[in-house]
C-alpha cells in the first residue's frame, strides 16, 4: 500500500421512511432552501410533494430549479448559482441520482466564486469555499452521494470533465430504497453498470499489497452480480433495491480505494464519447471496458486471473494466465449483455466517423490512466474495437 489520509465528512442516513430526518438536518443551516431536481419524475412519483410538505413544516422559503439532465449541464448549474446569488440561498438540496448531485456541487461551488463556474470544473481555479448541500438519492449508481466528485457537460464546446474539491461534499445524504422503486429498468441496468465500473477502476492499480482492498472490492462486485439480474425483474423488490443502493455508494465513497490510486482511463475515455454523442455514461461504460481490458491484459495477466477467478469463477487449470484472464473478461461482456446493456458503439449508431476527435479529447490533459498510461493511438484503438 501507499501512505493515505482517508476523509469522508457525509452524513449518511440510510433505510426505510428516512425523509423526515430533513426537519433536523437543514434548520442548521439556515431558512433559504434552494431544491435541485431533474426532468419530473420525482413530481409523478410523489417524491417532490413530500419533500415540499416537509419542508414547508419546517418554515424554509423555497426556490427550486428542475430539469438537470442526465449529463448535467454547464447551463443548467449557472442558472443554478444565478438563483443561489439572487437569493441569498443559505442551503441547496439536491433530490435526484447522481447527475442531480453532479450539478449540485458545481452550483454550490459556484455560488461562491467570483468567476466562472467551468474554471472550476477545468481546474483553472480550485473551489475553496461552497454552499452547504445535501441529498435525497432517487438512484443507486454514481456514489455521488457520498463523495466530493462531480462530472459536467460543456455542450458549447463538447467538453466533459470530472472535479471535486474537499468543499463538495454533501452535509448529509438521505437513502431509502423505496425512492428507487420507481427507477425504470433501463436506468436502474446503467446504475448497475456504473458501480460496478467504479470497483472495476479501482480493482485495476500498481500498488502492492492490497489484499484488503482486494477482497473488499471482489465481494461488492459478487454481490452485485448476484442480485442484478433478480432485481431487473423485480423492480419493487425492497430488500434488492436495498442492496444494489448500498452496494453503489459503497464503491465510491473513498473507503474500497485507501491506499493506492485506481486506473480511470476507462472514465476519461468515456467522458469524451459522450461529450461527443451525449450517450448515457454508463451505456458507454459498458461498451468501453471490456476493451479497455483486453487491450490492458498484457501489463498484469495476474491481475486479471485474480479477477476472472475470485469475481467469476474461471476455473484457472490447465491454462496460463492470458487465457484465464481473457475468459474472465468475455464473463463480464456476458454479464452486462445478460441484464440488457450494450455492448457495441453501433448500439448508439456511432461509427468511425469521430474516432479521432473523441480520441483527441480523451487526450485533452496528455497520458492518462494509472494502471497503464495510455496515448492517444492506444485510444483510438479502444474506440476502433468498440465500434
Amino acid at each position: 500500500m501507499n501512505t493515505f489520509t482517508f476523509y469522508n465528512p457525509t452524513k449518511l442516513i440510510f433505510g426505510k421512511d428516512q425523509l423526515e430526518q430533513l426537519k433536523e438536518e437543514i434548520p442548521q443551516y439556515g431558512k433559504n432552501v434552494l431544491v435541485v431536481y431533474g426532468g419530473g419524475s420525482i413530481k409523478r412519483n410523489g417524491l417532490y410533494d413530500k419533500v415540499i410538505a416537509t419542508l414547508n413544516e419546517i418554515d424554509v422559503t423555497v426556490s427550486e430549479l428542475s430539469g438537470v439532465e442526465p449529463n448535467p449541464r454547464l447551463t443548467t448549474a449557472e442558472k443554478g448559482i444565478d438563483i443561489c446569488k439572487k437569493e441569498n440561498i443559505d442551503f441547496i438540496l439536491a433530490v435526484g441520482g447522481g447527475s442531480v448531485i453532479d450539478c449540485t456541487k458545481l452550483i454550490a461551488a459556484g455560488a461562491k466564486y467570483d468567476g466562472e463556474a467551468w474554471d472550476l470544473v477545468t481546474k483553472k481555479a480550485v473551489a475553496s469555499e461552497a454552499l452547504p448541500f445535501g441529498t435525497v438519492l432517487t438512484l443507486a449508481a454514481t456514489g455521488s452521494e457520498m463523495n466530493a466528485g462531480s462530472v459536467i457537460t460543456n455542450l458549447e464546446t463538447q467538453e466533459k470533465y470530472g472535479w471535486g474539491s474537499p468543499v463538495t461534499f454533501p452535509k448529509f445524504s438521505i437513502l431509502d430504497p423505496q425512492n428507487t422503486f420507481t427507477v425504470p429498468q433501463d436506468q436502474t441496468i446503467y446504475g448497475i453498470v456504473d458501480m460496478m465500473s467504479h470497483l472495476f477502476e479501482q480493482y485495476f492499480h500498481n500498488a502492492s499489497n492490497t489484499p484488503v482492498q482486494d477482497r473488499l472490492i471482489e465481494s461488492v462486485l459478487r454481490t452485485v452480480i448476484e442480485t442484478a439480474p433478480n432485481l431487473v425483474e423485480d423492480l419493487e423488490n425492497y430488500e434488492l433495491r436495498e442492496t444494489i443502493l448500498y452496494s453503489g455508494t459503497l464503491a465510491l465513497n473513498g473507503m474500497l480505494q485507501m491506499g493506492y490510486r485506481g486506473d480511470w482511463a476507462s472514465h476519461n475515455i468515456e467522458h469524451a464519447v459522450s461529450a461527443v454523442y451525449d450517450i448515457p455514461h454508463a451505456g458507454g461504460l459498458a461498451i468501453l471496458f471490456p476493451n479497455w481490458m483486453k487491450h490492458n491484459l498484457e501489463v498484469n495477466e495476474g491481475r486479471f486471473k485474480q479477477m476472472a477467478v475470485r469475481i467469476f469463477d474461471v476455473d484457472p487449470e490447465g491454462k496460463t494466465d492470458k487465457e484465464v484472464g481473457l475468459e474472465g473478461i468475455e464473463q463480464l461482456r456476458v454479464f452486462w449483455t445478460s441484464i440488457g446493456a450494450p455492448s457495441r458503439l453501433a448500439d448508439y449508431d456511432i461509427t468511425d466517423e469521430k474516432i479521432d476527435v473523441m480520441a483527441g479529447k480523451a487526450m485533452i490533459n496528455g497520458e492518462f490512466g494509472n494502471f497503464k498510461s495510455l496515448r492517444k493511438d492506444d485510444v483510438v484503438e479502444i474506440l476502433a474495437a468498440s465500434l
